[in-house]
């Protein structure tokens, strides 16, 4: 399996990924703590996009599996 460098370890009970662990790091982050780290550039390959309401961490698409949340 391909190393990831963002991977989810908390889901909440509706599905949304709620906690995060970036593993090059070694930093867990909650999901409005990685969201205002994509929005201050320090995560290229991730965006934010608004879902339910809720600003949501998403990877950028592209041909790699290694940035994928999940």
């Amino acid at each position: 399996m391909a190393y990831k460098k963002v991977t989810v370890t908390n889901e909440g009970s509706t599905g949304r990924n709620e906690k995060f662990c970036d593993n090059s790091k070694n930093k867990n982050m909650t999901r409005t703590e990685f969201v205002k780290e994509i929005k201050k550039g320090n995560y290229p390959d991730y965006h934010v996009r608004k879902i339910n309401g809720k600003d949501t961490p998403v990877s950028n698409p592209d041909d790699s599996e290694n940035n994928n949340l999940g």
